[in-house]
This record gives structure tokens, sequence and C-alpha cells, in this order.
């Protein structure tokens, strides 16, 4: 019966030995145990030093020997920095703000590289706009903001390669001149835009008096040419008038004319009758006048046509 209840007790303190030692398997497994979320880091330390780097999903390390810190963020940061008081080269003092966007690249820089990176990297950004704007004067200062840019996000990027950090990107956000100076702007500013109204408001009233002008131009053409027309209407309308007055009485004059009108288109070759007139003594006058009208083409063939007069010889 004793040594029943001693074995009894003997299994009892193997299943708790057991027990013990299953738990301190189960506690050390999940003390070993690190996920690392998406996007993040982790720096193990073995006995004070540095070990290695935990990235993304499951990993293990060694209970009380390995150490691992605080997860770092490897996604892309925003750094809103205050506004600082900077000097221009013709010693305006202004205040600037700029955002810095950075991403850590190595976790081991990051962490043994420098103390306090993202303080170091504000007063490094402060220090860089007061030299890169210390060279410009107030109007190269409001108009090269890109310049600005380009310059401090190379210089940062070099100035934090140690530290394992990249500068993506660096903005000059406000610039904020002194008050005296932004009146002085405004005004300007103001005097511009009067300038270009009243430019434009010249310009206006010169293309619209151009305008009137070419129509003008265009409305006295018209009434040229209506006046023309009008004119040329009425002595034609004045001519047929005083023909017709002249056919129902007609005047010596008038049969002359219209006898050389009947001999033109005889003379022209497309008759086919010839009317001879009967006063002889008149042809030699009446060919000359054929000629006249006709042309000088035809005056050869009239002239040889006319008759010729007898002539006496001289008496010696």
């Amino acid at each position: 019966m004793n040594s029943l209840l001693l074995l009894s007790g003997g299994q009892i303190a193997g299943l708790v030995a057991t027990v013990i030692i299953l738990g301190s398997l189960i506690i050390g497994l999940w003390l070993s145990i690190r996920i690392i979320p998406q996007g993040n880091a982790m720096v193990v330390q073995r006995l004070g030093k540095f070990r290695r780097v935990l990235n993304t999903g499951f990993n293990m390390v060694i209970p009380m020997l390995d150490r691992t810190l605080s997860l770092i963020s490897l996604k892309e940061q925003v750094l809103d920095f205050r506004p600082g008081e900077v000097i221009t080269k013709d010693n305006v003092k202004m205040m600037i703000d700029s955002v810095v966007f950075v991403q850590v690249v190595d976790p081991k820089l990051f962490t043994y590289g420098i103390e306090r990176p993202l303080i170091a990297i504000e007063n490094l950004t402060a220090t860089t706009l007061r030299n890169i704007v210390g060279d410009l004067d107030l109007d190269g200062c409001l108009t090269s903001r890109d310049i600005v840019n380009v310059k401090m996000r190379d210089i940062l990027d070099e100035a934090t390669d140690p530290w394992g950090i990249k500068v993506r990107r660096v903005e000059v956000r406000n610039i904020l001149p002194p008050p005296g100076i932004q009146e002085a702007m405004e005004k300007e500013m103001r005097a511009e835009r009067e300038r270009r109204e009243t430019i434009l408001r010249a310009e206006g009233e010169k293309r619209s008096a151009i305008l009137v002008a070419e129509g003008e131009k265009e409305s006295a053409l018209l009434r040229a040419d209506a006046n023309k027309l009008a004119t040329i209407a009425e002595a034609e309308g004045q001519a047929k008038a005083i023909e017709r007055i002249l056919a129902a009485k007609p005047s010596a004059a008038y049969l002359t004319l219209q006898g050389f009108e009947a001999v033109k288109h005889m003379a022209d070759g497309q008759a086919t009758k010839i009317i001879v007139p009967n006063d002889l003594a008149n042809v030699a006058t009446l060919f000359t006048s054929m000629a006249e009208i006709v042309g000088v083409g035809n005056s050869t063939a009239v002239k040889a046509a006319a008759p010729k007069s007898k002539t006496t010889p001289k008496k010696k």
C-alpha cells in the first residue's frame, strides 16, 4: 500500500515536471515567434549586437538571447515641418514652411545611423532652405519654387543616405513675405491688372472703329455703284426716248445717220443686195464715209471702187 502511494507520488511528480516542461516549451515557442505586418520591418539584437532584420511574415528568434526592437515602417511618410524664418539675398525676411516625403529603405542604418532621425531631417531641412533662399532675391524665390524643391531634395537625399532614409520629394508649401511686402505686391498686381484691362479696352475700341470704317467704306462703294447704275439706266432711257422721238419725226441729220448705218452694214460683205444711190455725184463722198466707218482695213477697197476723176493734161 505504501509502495503504491509512493509510486503514485512519483508519477504525480513526473506528470508535474512534464507539464512544466511542456509549458516552458510552449511559452518559449510563443516568445520566439515574430509576425511582421506588411510594410514593416524589425531589427533583432543578440546579446546587444545587431543580428538581423526581420521582414514581413512569420519569423523565429531565440528567447533570452535575441531581443527585438520596435517595428519600423517602410512606407513613405509625410513630414510637415513648421514655418521657419529665412532671409533672401536682398535682405527680405519671410516665413517658409515645407513638406518632405521620406521612406526608410534600410532598417539597420535607420536604427544605428543617427539618433532621432526624423528630428534630424527637420533641422537639416530648415538649414538647407535658408542656404538656398539666401542665394535668391525675393522675386526669384517667389517664381523659382521648382528650382528650390529640386535643390532641397538632392541635398537632403545625399545627407540622409547614411541614415537609411530616401527623400522622395520636397515641396515648399507657403511663402509668407512681410506685411509691407505683401501690400506692395498686391498694389503691383492691381496695377498690372488695370494695365491689361486698359490695353484690352483700347484694342476693343480700335477693332470696333476699324469695323465701322470698313462698313462705311463698303456702304459708300455700294452707294456709288448704285448711283452709277442709276445714271447709266437713266442715260439709256433718255437715249431710247430721243431715238423714238427722232423716228417719229425724222430730221435731215437723223436720216443721214441712218443712211451711214445702212452703208456700213452693206460694206461688211454680208449683204446680198447692192443699192446704188441716185446722186452719183456723191458716190465718192459716200465711199469715203464708208471707209471711215468700217475702218482702215477696208479703205483700200473703197478707194478702188470709187470712180476716178478725169484729169486734163497741162498745156506746155
